[in-house]
């Protein structure tokens, strides 16, 4: 089966001193997210306490990679998280990082991505640590490690979020039967015919499967859902400061992932 969108993409590397203008901007910009009196808001009123953020510590999130993993789809998210600060926890970067990112493989040998980008693993199916949010971009893997590892993962974690055609990983783990998706748009047939069983929701950014499982659509669509998922532990201030760090200008994470950024009352995954 085909899984991952023909399409040549690439990361821009940053100068080093655009890390030491955020760290100065991360005080200015974050500390709008907390309230005069100074006391920190782990969790909006409005949230379940499946999102709670620790007082002390980061958010791990592991991203699954294995040969030909779209670059966009597992670089967007990781940009995403990697952006949000909690200014009160310390000076530096690292002491302000909301979240903890790995990558997670078959092994640890290096991964051929889309474009040809070699990454070295920084875990293996066997020892990762227990994620919270998973992150399983378009890649060629399917060893039975790797389906049994994702379908652990949707009974262990917070999240499981697939972006692309991401969305066929979790549907051979088995993990999407009657519930609802989406993918990229190109591959709505392929979809269809490879999951009769699961309810293909098209023109959506994102949408949420169930309590545990979302599914974004193709290739900056992660970008949207790894916003959203900043706005389930963080609330929404917290995303719309992330987004403005990025400059990233879509409002697609508002709502319930509609390609409008319509808001919808509620979730609507069951």
């Amino acid at each position: 089966m085909l899984t991952t969108v023909k399409t040549a993409l690439s990361i821009s590397y940053l100068p080093m001193n655009f890390y030491r203008r955020v760290s100065l901007l991360s005080i200015v910009v974050l500390s709008l997210g907390w309230s005069a009196s100074g006391q920190q808001m782990t969790t909006s009123s409005s949230h379940s306490a499946r999102y709670a953020v620790p007082a002390k510590g980061t958010i791990p999130i592991a991203f699954v990679i294995t040969d030909d993993a779209v670059t966009i789809d597992f670089a967007g998210p990781w940009e995403v998280f990697k952006d949000v600060f909690l200014q009160e926890r310390g000076k530096t970067l690292a002491e302000q990082a909301a979240f903890r990112l790995y990558t997670v493989s078959d092994s640890r040998e290096p991964v051929k991505t889309s474009g040809g980008m070699r990454i070295v693993p920084d875990y293996t199916f066997d020892d990762a640590p227990q994620p919270a949010i998973v992150v399983v971009p378009a890649q060629r893997g399917r060893s039975p490690k790797m389906m049994e590892w994702i379908r652990k993962m949707t009974t262990k974690s917070d999240v499981v979020m697939s972006v692309c055609t991401g969305a066929d990983v979790l549907g051979d783990a088995g993990v999407l039967k009657g519930k609802k998706a989406t993918t990229h748009h190109l591959f709505y047939d392929e979809f269809q015919r490879a999951f009769p069983d699961v309810s293909l929701q098209k023109d959506k950014r994102f949408v949420q499967s169930d309590p545990v499982i979302f599914t974004a659509g193709g290739l900056s669509s992660g970008i949207d859902l790894a916003l959203h998922i900043v706005e389930l532990y963080f609330g929404p201030s917290r995303a719309e400061e992330t987004a403005k760090l990025l400059e990233y200008e879509g409002a697609g994470w508002k709502g319930d992932g509609s390609a409008s950024g319509s808001v919808a009352a509620g979730h609507d995954w069951k």
